[in-house]
C-alpha cells in the first residue's frame, strides 16, 4: 500500500498496525518544519541520541518553504546526514521503522525520509573464547551485523568483494548478509544461495543460524557431520573469502557460516597458518591423528577385550585383572552419556561454582564410582582421555559427529566382535562418503575423488603465497 500525502492519514495508519498507545519504546515525536506539520518514527534505544537532537536543531532552524516543494527536493537540501533514503511502500517503511531506522513524515509529501541513524547494543569485540590463537589478531564477531561486515571490508580492500543484503523470515525479517569475491566464487552456489534466502517460505529464524542452516540443505536426519563451517574470528573468514568461499552472515549471531564445506576444512584453525609451515603442519597432523583416535580407542580396547590372546604380552597391562561388576560394553555406554551431562551441568553451573563442583564430580565422583564397582579404572581413564582429546576439534559439530561414529562402532563391536568393527568402520566410512556439501560435492573432497595436489594442500602447511597460487 502507498504512503498518503495527509500526515494525519500516515499516522493513523501507523498508529493502528504499531500499536503505540500499547507499545512503550515505539516513539511518535510530533514537529513543525518550515510551517508544515512533519512527524518522527523511531524505536527507542535505537537512535543516538545526540545525533537526533543535532538533526533537530538543524530542521527548527528551516524557515525557506520552497523546500518542500518535492521529496527529492527535499532530501537534497535539508536533511543532513549522509544515509539517508526515500520510500513510498508502507510495508516497508514498517520494516525499516522496526530495524530501528528513523523515519520523518512531512505533511503533503508522499515519501517517508529513511534516516539510518541507528545504533545497535553490543558488547566489546573480544578475542572468541573457542578459537583462541597464540598470535594474531585478537578481534571477533560480535551480534551487530553492519559490524561484522566491517571486520571482513578491513580485512580485504578489493572492489570485487560483494556484500548482498536479504532479510529472512516473514515476521522475524532477519537481516542476512551473504559475502563472497565475485572472480572467486562459483557462480552455481551463488545462485543456488540466493534463491533459497529469496524464496525460502519460514515465520522466523527462531535458532539463528541453525534455522537458516536447516533452510539452505535438508540434509538427512540420520547424517550428523556438519555442512556448514562456523567461525567468530574475522581474519579466518576473511581468509575463506579469499579462497573463493561463499559466507554468510546473521544478524544477532556471532559467528559466520562458510561454505561449502569438506571435512578437511572443518578441521582447519587459525593456529595453523600462525606459525611457520612446520609448527603449522605438525599442529595440523596432530589434529588429524587425535581426531581418528578418539573413533578409535575404546572400540579396539573392547575387541582386544574379548580377544585377550590377541594381545601381546607388552601389552598386557591394558586387560583387567578380575572380571567387572557391569560389562564393559554398558560400562563404556554409560561414561559417553555420563559426560555430555556433565557438560550439560557445567553450561548451567554459575561461575563462582564452576572450580569447585568440577573437583566434585572429577574427583569424589570418579573415585567413589571406581571403588563400589560401577566402573572399572581402566573404562574411566580411556573415557577421561577421549573426553579431553574431543576439544582439541575446533568445530562442536564434528566433535559430536566423531561421537556418534563411536558409538556405532562400539555397539557393533561389543555386539559381533571382530566383525562387527569392521562392519562398523564400514558404515561409518560410508556415513561420510555418502555425504555432499551445499554444492554437490563429495564431503571427502580432495580424497574422493582423488586430487593428490589439493589433498597435500589439506594435511600440509605449504607456504601461503603458494597457497594461493
Amino acid at each position: 500500500m502507498k504512503l498518503s500525502s495527509s500526515i494525519e492519514a500516515v499516522q493513523r495508519s501507523l498508529d493502528k498496525q504499531l500499536h503505540t498507545e500499547e507499545n512503550f519504546d515505539i516513539v511518535k515525536r510530533r514537529v513543525v518544519i518550515c510551517g508544515r506539520d512533519a512527524v518522527f518514527y523511531f524505536i527507542d534505544g535505537f537512535i543516538k541520541d545526540t545525533l537526533f537532537e543535532k538533526m533537530m536543531e538543524f530542521f527548527y532552524s528551516l524557515k525557506d518553504a520552497a523546500l518542500l516543494t518535492s521529496s527529492k527536493q527535499f532530501l537534497a537540501s535539508a536533511i543532513p546526514y549522509c544515509e539517508v533514503d526515500m520510500e513510498d511502500e508502507e510495508s516497508t517503511v514498517i520494516t525499516q521503522l522496526l530495524s530501528g531506522v528513523l523515519c520523518l513524515f512531512v505533511d503533503g509529501l508522499d515519501q517517508c525520509f529513511l534516516i539510518d541513524s541507528r545504533t545497535y547494543p553490543q558488547r566489546e569485540t573480544g578475542e572468541p573464547d573457542k578459537e583462541k590463537v597464540f598470535r594474531g589478531s585478537k578481534d571477533g564477531f560480535v551480534e551487530t551485523l553492519v559490524f561484522n561486515t566491517a571486520l571482513i571490508r578491513r580485512r580485504i580492500r578489493d572492489p570485487q568483494l560483494c556484500i548482498n543484503h536479504y532479510q529472512v523470515g516473514s515476521r522475524s525479517k532477519t537481516d542476512v548478509a551473504v559475502c563472497y569475491l565475485r572472480d572467486k566464487a562459483d557462480p552455481k552456489l551463488l545462485q543456488n544461495i540466493k534463491k533459497r534466502l529469496s524464496t525460502t517460505k519460514i515465520t522466523a529464524l527462531t535458532m539463528n543460524q541453525e534455522s537458516l542452516a536447516e533452510v539452505l540443505i535438508q540434509h538427512k536426519w540420520y547424517n550428523p557431520f556438519p555442512k556448514f563451517k562456523y567461525s567468530e574470528r574475522a581474519d579466518t573468514t576473511a581468509a575463506q573469502i579469499m579462497e573463493g568461499d561463499v559466507v554468510l552472515l546473521i544478524d544477532n549471531s556471532p559467528s559466520a557460516m562458510i561454505l561449502p564445506t569438506s571435512i578437511f576444512d572443518i578441521m582447519e584453525e587459525a593456529n595453523d597458518y600462525y606459525f611457520p609451515p612446520i609448527t603449522g603442519t605438525y599442529l595440523r597432523l596432530t589434529r588429524f591423528l587425535v581426531g581418528f583416535f578418539t573413533l578409535i580407542l575404546t572400540p579396539t580396547w573392547l575387541l582386544l577385550l574379548e580377544n585377550p590372546g590377541w594381545v601381546p604380552e607388552t601389552f598386557s597391562f591394558i586387560l583387567l585383572d578380575e572380571a567387572p561388576h557391569i560389562p564393559v560394553l554398558w560400562q563404556l555406554l554409560i561414561l559417553e552419556l555420563a559426560i555430555d551431562g556433565l557438560k550439560l551441568a557445567s553450561l548451567n553451573t554459575p561461575n563462582m561454582l564452576t572450580t569447585s563442583l568440577s573437583m566434585i564430580g572429577g574427583i569424589i565422583v570418579g573415585d567413589f564410582a571406581v571403588k563400589s564397582g560401577w566402573f572399572s579404572a581402566e573404562a574411566m581413564l580411556y573415557m577421561a582421555i577421549v573426553a579431553i582429546a574431543n576439544y582439541t576439534q575446533p568445530c562442536y559439530e564434528l566433535g559430536y559427529a566423531l561421537k556418534f561414529m563411536r558409538l556405532i562402532l562400539l555397539i557393533a563391536t561389543g555386539l559381533f566382535g571382530i566383525y562387527g568393527y569392521i562392519g562398523g568402520f564400514i558404515l561409518d566410512f560410508l556415513i561420510l562418503a555418502c555425504n555432499k556439501t551445499l554444492a554437490g560435492n563429495s564431503y571427502l573432497y580432495p580424497l574422493i575423488p582423488f586430487r593428490p595436489k589439493e589433498l597435500k594442500k589439506k594435511f600440509l602447511r605449504i607456504k601461503i603465497d603458494q597457497e594461493q597460487r
